[in-house]
């Protein structure tokens, strides 16, 4: 049963915050008037919330019900973009979860509907949406998919089940609960907009091909690891080459510079790959890798890829606006264990990258004896016609 901390609760879990939650468990004798396994769930949450939730981890009284709720959520920054997809004044969450989409949609919205099948997970919300002062918010507790033909609201939003039995992660739609591709028709008459949270690993084509009522995707990248890829859904077709693909990478204290594109206008571009290595060298941030923005990229900001498959570009002039990493190319040398070798005696440690290259960067560290870190970046590669390559680099702001 959910019920809000106690302010002796509370202090237990601040003093104990970075001790070993297994160890305080077999201690549990120690603490006779604390309940330890619920104690060491809030500690062990904490920690999971601590750097994408700092808003919530900087309020004691907040509580989760279960460590996998913290694991799972939405980081504060993915919750905030999201905001900038609604539409109209009322929001329905159909898989409630933590609440933390619910709430930064409440900050925005008029009304909010968090709708949660789970009991301990509506009672955690009903907890914290009151200690966080968010007044907006209206808790069902129900399987959204029983109440379909009850609900209506501006915008809905949905973030289906992707685990299935022994904590296996699944990628598919049709694999993830609730089944949106069931749900979709029964919806989207009822709102004017549908957020469709997918896995990460999903493939876009293939979702937009069982999705063809998308208008937008989002590809949601934080520092540069990609966290969510979103398809917003209207009512209507919509060809796929023609839905509007916003590639986004959010970072701390900087300013998100969206990058969006068509299927089409990346289709039609033109390839122009070159053979050599100029002196500034490109690797575009993952979100733009996994929206498939290859060529267009190298069209907008003037600069050549060194290979089809490789996804590095290069031009004589330095672009700091370019999304993604930068680099002053030092020397370039063709790959071979002699190379290697040498390579090792002048750079002992380096950050290796890999790019359409045979090997992987453990591999490559393990032939090559070259350590983990250091100011020089390597770029193992293959470039035009099917030369490979190592580029020695340092990274440019």
């Amino acid at each position: 049963m959910i019920h809000p901390l106690s302010d002796e609760l509370r202090e237990f879990v601040r003093q104990h915050a970075d001790e070993d939650t297994d160890k305080l468990l077999l201690q549990a004798g120690r603490y006779p008037s604390i309940d330890i396994p619920a104690a060491t769930i809030q500690i062990a949450a904490r920690r999971q919330i601590r750097e994408k939730l700092p808003e919530w981890y900087a309020n004691s009284g907040l509580i989760f019900p279960s460590r996998l709720a913290a694991e799972q959520c939405s980081s504060e920054a993915c919750a905030a973009y999201k905001q900038s997809l609604l539409r109209g004044e009322n929001v329905c969450d159909l898989t409630g979860g933590l609440g933390v989409d619910s709430w930064y949609f409440s900050r925005k919205a008029a009304s909010v509907t968090y709708i949660e099948r789970n009991p301990d997970y509506c009672r955690a919300a009903g907890v914290n949406f009151r200690m966080l002062g968010a007044e907006n918010i209206r808790i069902v507790e129900a399987d959204a998919t029983v109440l379909v033909g009850e609900l209506s609201a501006d915008t809905f939003y949905i973030d289906p089940a992707r685990r299935a039995t022994g904590n296996r992660r699944l990628f598919a739609l049709s694999d993830c609960e609730p089944d949106i591709l069931a749900l979709k028709s029964l919806l989207l008459p009822r709102c004017t907009r549908l957020i469709v949270k997918t896995s990460p690993m999903a493939d876009i084509g293939e979702t937009l091909r069982l999705l063809p009522e998308t208008r937008e995707v989002h590809v949601v990248a934080l520092h540069n690891e990609c966290k969510e890829l979103l398809f917003v859904l209207e009512n209507g077709t919509f060809p796929a080459e023609e839905v509007k693909i916003t590639c986004v990478n959010l970072k701390s204290g900087e300013e998100t510079i969206p990058f969006v594109f068509t299927l089409r206008e990346e289709k039609t571009c033109k390839e122009h790959p070159v053979n050599g290595i100029s002196a500034f060298l490109y690797e575009p941030h993952v979100a733009l890798l996994k929206g498939g923005a290859f060529k267009i990229i190298a069209e907008q900001f003037k600069v050549y890829k060194l290979h089809k498959n490789s996804h590095l570009y290069t031009s004589d002039r330095w672009i700091p606006t370019f999304p993604g990493r930068r680099f002053r190319v030092e020397k370039t040398i063709p790959f071979s264990g002699k190379n290697q070798k040498v390579l090792k005696q002048e750079i002992p440690k380096a950050n290796i990258t890999v790019r359409n290259f045979p090997l992987s960067v453990a591999e490559l560290r393990q032939r090559s004896g070259i350590a983990e870190g250091g100011d020089h970046y390597l770029f193992a590669t293959t470039v035009n016609p099917a030369q490979r390559i190592i580029i020695v680099s340092r990274k440019c702001m």
